[in-house]
C-alpha cells in the first residue's frame, strides 16, 4: 500500500489538537490555513452574538458587536495583526463583562474560541518575518467555486481594502465600550 501511495508512511509531526490550537507555521500554506480558520471563528462568533443579542433584547448593541467580529474575521483573513489582536481582546473583554454582570462569562466554548483566536495572533506574529517575501513569490491560490470559498477567499480580498479604516474605528469603539462596561459602577 505504501508503494501505491495509499497509506501515509511518515508519521505526522503534530496532532490534530496541536494543529488547531498551537499550529506550526512553516510556510505560506500553513499561514493561509490559520487565517482561514480565524475568519470562520470570527464569522461564528458574529452569528452567535447576533442571535443571542436579538433574543436577549439588545439588538443594536448585538448588531454592532457582530459587525465588529465579522470585519475582524475579514481582517484576520487578510493578515492584519491589528484585527487578530482586536478580535481576541474583544472576545476576552466581553467574557469579563458577561462574568461581571451574570456570573457565567467563561464557559468551555469561550475558552476554546479564545485559544483559537490566540492562535491567529501567534500565526500573524510568527509569519510577519517571512510572509511578505514569500507572498510575493508564491501567493496561495484563492478559490472561487463554492459559497464558502467566496466568503473565505474572495470577499475578504475584495472588501478589506475598502473597509480597513472603518474597522479600525469600529474596533476602537468596541474595545472602549467593553472597557467602560467592565469598569462602570454596578447599579
Amino acid at each position: 500500500m505504501q508503494t501505491l501511495g495509499l497509506s501515509d508512511s511518515t508519521p505526522r509531526t503534530e496532532s490534530r489538537w496541536r494543529a488547531l490550537f498551537w499550529p506550526t507555521i512553516r510556510n505560506v500554506g500553513d499561514f493561509d490555513y490559520i487565517t482561514r480558520q480565524g475568519l470562520w471563528i470570527c464569522y461564528i462568533v458574529a452569528a452567535v452574538n447576533a442571535a443571542l443579542s436579538a433574543f436577549s433584547g439588545f439588538p443594536i448593541a448585538g448588531a454592532f458587536e457582530s459587525l465588529f467580529y465579522f470585519l475582524a474575521g475579514i481582517g484576520v483573513r487578510q493578515r492584519s495583526r491589528f484585527a487578530a489582536v482586536a478580535a481576541f481582546a474583544g472576545y476576552l473583554l466581553s467574557g469579563f463583562v458577561v462574568q461581571r454582570y451574570s456570573g457565567n462569562g467563561f464557559g468551555i466554548v469561550r475558552i476554546i474560541f479564545l485559544a483559537l483566536l490566540f492562535a491567529n495572533i501567534r500565526g500573524n506574529w510568527l509569519s510577519a518575518r517571512w510572509a511578505s517575501e514569500e507572498q510575493l513569490e508564491f501567493p496561495p491560490m484563492r478559490l472561487n467555486q463554492t459559497l464558502a470559498d467566496k466568503m473565505a477567499d474572495q470577499l475578504p480580498a475584495w472588501l478589506w481594502p475598502k473597509i480597513r479604516i472603518v474597522f479600525y474605528v469600529i474596533a476602537t469603539l468596541e474595545l472602549l465600550f467593553l472597557l467602560l462596561a467592565l469598569f462602570a459602577p454596578l447599579p
